[in-house]
């Protein structure tokens, strides 16, 4: 093969492997992106091997002919790929230049003061921004808990079980003033996707992180568009060949108030030198049934997870190490802060918030303060409240309950009775959620138990009220007096209930033997007073319970 030839030959090779490559990596095309360097190293590197192969034979014909040493043939080889590949050599060299200049001007260690400005952090008054909310608002579910009764709820569709899956690629959003995971089903197999991708994905699971009833939301046309897809219609192929330029952080499955799917790509972009200070301009939304898409500076209100909790304590960890400079950060360490290894996440006025505690530099197992940070518009607050880290409540939590085995989720931050509170369901062997732990904040030795949220609170409130916390009018107890005209027993979770019916009353009282001993020498007839929590419901479609939870019984 001639000179010419061999170069064409190898133009073409170069393009079929840098095709599949970018068909396969999807980089974007854009400088601050390292796989955009990398897919220009093996474009070069494709066409040198392939010029250096395709011209392995004219090196021994003519007046190479003669005998030559080993040294000499890859002396002569690496001559004339030289002549041959010039430019590429050079573009190759430039590209590896320009990628290491742009990684040493984009170091902390030369801008720390740009790195700890990319977050505003704002002081802000717990009891006062953070509002106390009703049951009926507070999650009572992690995500594990969520996605493995999301996953359940997909056996009991005889029609869709042996064609679709539960992706797991759950979202929390506020949806219609609830917060819920949302989460699209998924093709079991390659065969199954081949079989219905003409119609698509059939439906989605929202799980309500409230009242852990999962439910699979049949659409009327498919979802063509989502991580299930291999070919064109994957929801990053098709983000890359809209938006070639376009870096995008993993896109995230959401619906509208309507109940629309949608996939919300945030866009990234580097603010500090070349590949420095990660951060979100924007995001496109794709409608996950047609793929149409438009790109918005400004996402619409009901768009939740523009931003994610790891970016958010990066761009913190930032803020506080780099106080002082970079040095500072490294030695002395004088007042550096830094948030700590979990998070979760809190719904407020229609938004979502991320939770996330902050500590000391040495990583102790106490708590400056936390961050609550609008996953929207990245709005960030700092909130002093000196106490337990979350692993360290999670372990009195769990202390509490070792012999029933209850593990803890990660703790939700609430607001009780003004007072920075741990929140934390507790979960048994199989994932799910049989009993609730609040922790308090400042002095973690508070811990209440309780099978219900509503009983949870009043034991926590009871305790707060004999530690001189907070007064014993912050208690929102009603009484309940007469005569006992109805006893039934329960044990529930290994743990006996009374359930005390009064005369000329429909409902029933729950009481734990296990806090009010008296309750096992109760008889029918008897005279009592039954202090127990006032029952919540703020939708007119939702009736009061017949069993309210009592916490304190007298005997007349």
């Amino acid at each position: 093969m001639g000179r010419a030839g061999s170069l064409l030959v190898s133009l073409l090779i170069t393009a079929v492997v840098g095709f599949v490559y970018f068909y396969v990596s999807l980089p974007a095309i854009n400088l601050q992106s390292g796989d955009f360097y990398s897919f220009l190293l093996l474009l070069c590197v494709v066409y040198t091997v392939s010029v250096f192969v395709l011209s392995a034979k004219p090196l021994d014909q003519g007046e190479y002919s003669v005998v030559r040493t080993p040294r000499e043939k890859i002396k002569e080889w690496f001559q004339f790929v030289k002549k041959s590949c010039l430019p590429v050599l050079i573009l190759f060299a430039a590209v590896v230049l320009v990628a290491i200049v742009g990684q040493i001007i984009s170091m902390p260690v030369f801008r720390a003061s740009a790195y700890r400005e990319l977050l505003t952090v704002q002081t802000g008054d717990f009891a006062a921004d953070v509002t106390q909310i009703s049951f009926n608002e507070i999650p009572t579910l992690d995500r594990t808990s969520a996605e493995f009764l999301g996953d359940r709820q997909m056996g009991t569709l005889s029609d869709m079980v042996s064609q679709f899956e539960y992706s797991g690629d759950s979202t929390q959003i506020n949806y219609q003033g609830r917060p819920v995971r949302v989460a699209p089903i998924a093709y079991a197999d390659l065969i199954k996707w081949f079989t219905n991708r003409s119609s698509g994905l059939p439906a989605y699971v929202v799980v309500d992180m409230v009242t852990q009833e999962a439910t699979v939301i049949r659409l009327s046309e498919g979802m063509k568009y989502s991580f299930s897809e291999p070919l064109n219609r994957n929801i990053l192929r098709h983000l890359r060949f809209q938006y070639p330029t376009m870096m995008f952080a993993t896109p995230e499955f959401e619906i509208d108030e309507e109940g629309r799917p949608w996939w919300i790509a945030p866009r990234v972009v580097k603010r500090i030198g070349l590949f420095g200070g990660v951060d979100i301009q924007g995001a496109v939304l794709v409608d996950a049934i047609t793929g149409e898409s438009q790109y918005y500076e400004e996402v619409p209100s009901w768009v939740d997870t523009l931003y994610v909790p790891a970016l958010i304590m990066q761009q913190y960890d930032y803020y506080g190490t780099l106080v002082h400079g970079f040095i500072n950060s490294i030695l002395g360490q004088k007042d550096v802060t830094q948030t700590t290894s979990g998070y979760n996440y809190i719904a407020m006025n229609d938004d979502v918030y991320a939770y996330t505690g902050v500590t000391s530099a040495n990583a102790d197992q106490s708590n400056l303060g936390f961050l609550l940070c609008n996953m929207r518009t990245k709005e960030t607050h700092f909130y002093t409240a000196p106490g337990a880290t979350e692993a360290a409540a999670q372990r009195s939590a769990e202390g509490v309950v070792q012999d029933l085995g209850y593990t803890a989720t990660f703790p939700l931050l609430l607001n009780i009775s003004g007072q920075p509170t741990y929140f934390i369901p507790l979960m048994d062997a199989t994932n799910l959620v049989k009993s609730y732990a609040m922790v308090n904040v400042a002095q973690y030795q508070i811990v209440a138990t309780g099978t219900t949220v509503d009983k949870c609170e009043q034991e926590y409130i009871r305790q707060l009220t004999d530690k001189g916390i907070t007064q014993v009018e912050l208690l929102p107890q009603t009484e309940a007096k007469g005569k006992v005209a109805e006893i039934r027993t329960a044990v529930i979770e290994g743990n006996s209930f009374y359930f005390i019916r009064l005369e000329g009353e429909k409902v029933f009282y729950s009481l734990s033997a296990a806090q009010n001993r008296e309750v096992v020498t109760l008889n029918v007839g008897d005279t009592v007073t039954i202090e127990y929590a006032q029952p919540v419901s703020n939708l007119d479609s939702v009736p009061l319970p017949s069993i309210y939870d009592g916490y304190t019984l007298y005997i007349n």
